[in-house]
């Protein structure tokens, strides 16, 4: 396997790491975080599901779909430390994301439409693709270290709110997805990871360049020796020394 070729490794992990950005907007946006489940003892009254999300909130009775109470302000008066480090953490994420998927792509790209030979004047700015998605795959195990960490404390301070108030509180599946998609973030670094480990030489340098030499005029500009540029034929001048 050699970096300069466009491998699977590198687009499956460039397509696992738009499937997991794509998770990521979607636990953000979801208001499906945390339940709070208040059950009533009327039977001419039903029990009503309050749906926590990390901007809105929705009151729903059993059996409804539509939202009795609907608060869009939520986001401003969140009182649950959990949710509001992840109305921080999710974002950030997500950008780290984008900018991992933007440098997996220029490596690719310039990859796949490099020309075959180097131009000498332009050698000082080629694109380092294989470091292109080193730094990529570092970029996406960051992402999903910041989204995975403060999604699974819900699980901890949901534990803690049935504790300090009633067992009426439970997380929802927001926190799976957001989980799920970290996970993919993790998966998508460990194949750019391995492509990389795989595709270079033991000995060769930690940041690998585009070639495995830097172009030189010795390499792409003199095919033939310097002794037959001079002349086509040689000529032996005899020396004669005098002896005393």
């Amino acid at each position: 396997m050699g970096c300069r070729d466009v491998h699977a490794a590198t687009v499956l992990s460039f397509l696992c790491g738009i499937a997991s950005v794509a998770g990521l907007f979607a636990g953000t946006l979801l208001p499906n975080w945390r339940k709070l489940r208040l059950i009533t003892f009327n039977r001419n009254e039903k029990n009503l599901t309050v749906y926590t999300g990390l901007w809105v909130k929705c009151a729903r009775y059993d059996g409804s779909s539509d939202c009795l109470m609907y608060d869009t302000t939520w986001y401003s008066s969140v009182d649950q430390l959990d949710l509001r480090v992840l109305q921080f953490a999710l974002p950030l994420s997500i950008l780290i994301a984008m900018g991992a998927l933007l440098l997996c792509l220029i490596g690719m790209c310039n990859t796949a439409f490099r020309p075959s030979v180097p131009n000498i004047k332009l050698a000082k700015c080629l694109v380092n693709s294989a470091g292109c998605h080193l730094v990529a795959g570092l970029l996406f195990f960051l992402a999903g270290t910041v989204s995975l960490s403060p999604s699974i404390w819900v699980f901890f301070y949901n534990t803690h709110l049935n504790r300090k108030f009633e067992p009426v509180f439970t997380f929802d599946y927001a926190v799976y997805v957001t989980i799920a998609s970290a996970g993919g973030l993790f998966m998508t670094s460990l194949l750019l990871f391995i492509w990389y480990c795989a595709c270079k030489a033991l000995p060769s340098p930690f940041w690998q360049p585009l070639y495995s030499h830097p172009p030189s005029v010795h390499t792409y500009s003199q095919p033939y020796s310097a002794r037959s540029r001079l002349s086509a034929i040689e000529i032996d001048i005899p020396v004669v020394s005098h002896t005393t």
